[in-house]
């Protein structure tokens, strides 16, 4: 079984193949250029390194979400014109959760966390139990500070990863009173290996959909969304009066 894995839903472009249980190829970039300019180069890219033909694969992994509007966009816009192209399904990986596989094992609780702007993250609680990885509370956007509560109250060693950690460093080491760690660069940031090997698991289990059916997961609306929704509110209250 191959699977083809891209994540597109922060900073980084990440792409990787997957073959049974050995990761063929992968290419992550975290350096300027726009995911628009990278993640298609990277994927040709990708496979014409391990000589395999696109229609060779059996399905396409993608971070479904949350993370950035429009790296989202990009990310799901690329995996559906492959799956429509290509007749393939989608898998829509959870990308806290794709996260939270690069701290395997780890014998706490892992916390990815996600910038998502006005002091709030994107988020998901996970630790491993018998070779798996479980999900203590799912997805979720919200401030920090009520993050830090829900950690605290578990009353569990944390490890944090994720491109939150830099904006919220100082805060968390101030705010945790249980013992809390922060994974190394190298584990530290989405990896597309990560959310193909999570897709395979998800592909065994059933767990797929076809292009045409697959919307990312923002958790919250666009600003662009609440700005046009605060205007139309603005507009119906001058009509009201």
């Amino acid at each position: 079984m191959k699977i083809l894995a891209l994540d597109s839903s922060g900073n980084v472009a990440t792409v990787s193949l997957l073959q049974d249980d050995i990761l063929l190829s992968e290419y992550t970039i975290d350096h300027k250029k726009t995911h628009s300019q990278t993640l298609l180069p990277m994927l040709d890219e990708i496979m014409r390194r391990v000589e395999f033909p696109l229609e060779s694969i059996d399905a396409i992994a993608v971070a479904k979400g949350p993370g950035s509007f429009t790296g989202l966009r990009i990310g799901a816009a690329t995996a559906k014109g492959l799956g429509l192209a290509l007749d393939k399904p989608l898998i829509p990986v959870p990308t806290t959760a794709a996260m939270a596989c690069l701290l395997w094992d780890h014998p706490g609780i892992v916390c990815p966390i996600m910038d998502a702007r006005r002091s709030q993250v994107y988020t998901g609680i996970y630790r491993f139990a018998d070779g798996r990885l479980e999900t203590v509370e799912d997805q979720m956007a919200l401030p920090i500070e009520e993050l830090l509560i829900k950690l605290n109250a578990r009353q569990e060693p944390v490890a944090f990863l994720g491109d939150g950690v830099p904006v919220f460093e100082k805060q968390i080491r101030e705010g945790m009173k249980v013992p809390c760690s922060f994974a190394p660069a190298h584990l530290n940031r989405q990896r597309a290996g990560a959310v193909a090997w999570l897709g395979a698991q998800l592909f065994r289990q059933g767990i797929y959909e076809t292009a045409a059916d697959h919307r990312p997961d923002y958790l919250r609306v666009s600003q662009a969304e609440r700005e046009r929704a605060a205007r139309l509110a603005k507009e119906k209250e001058g009509q009201d009066r």
